[in-house]
């Protein structure tokens, strides 16, 4: 599995997830976006109409009767009914979820010291590979 880190120092999670959806479905994966803040997920669908241009970002609010058809799907639990191996925890928390391929982890500066166990915790762990990414500007760039 993989586990990308992605520090938000000047977006927020409903602005990055829309660039990660493109990128998953443009991978031939779906993709699981989990909060525990209604608001926010409500958020992220808007954005994820809205922020980028030339992209039909099709998804759906889990719940509903065609979760499982849901190229991305967003809901509260790590219940990935919509086949996805791609997962974004939005809300910065981590969760431990078997059988996924790839995790955005995506936290806020007040996050950074759950972000930094997470990390440790991870790195015992076989079969985990860890990224950190940072954004310098308006691009994301992979750090230290």
């Amino acid at each position: 599995m993989r586990v990308d880190f992605y520090q938000l120092t000047r977006d927020p999670a409903e602005l990055v997830v829309p660039l990660l959806a493109r990128s998953t479905l443009g991978a031939g994966e779906r993709l699981l976006v989990v909060s525990d803040e209604p608001a926010q997920l409500g958020r992220i669908s808007a954005a994820l109409w809205q922020r980028v241009p030339d992209s039909f970002l099709a998804h759906g609010l889990a719940g509903g009767a065609h979760d499982a058809r849901q190229p991305v799907l967003l809901g509260p639990a790590p219940d990935p009914v919509n086949g996805a191996r791609y997962l974004a925890l939005a809300d910065g928390q981590w969760r431990d979820v078997g059988g996924m391929t790839r995790v955005f982890l995506l936290f806020a500066p007040e996050r950074i010291d759950d972000a930094r166990g997470t990390w440790r915790m991870l790195g015992q762990r076989k079969g985990v590979e860890r990224h950190y990414w940072r954004q310098d500007g308006g691009k994301w760039r992979e750090g230290p």
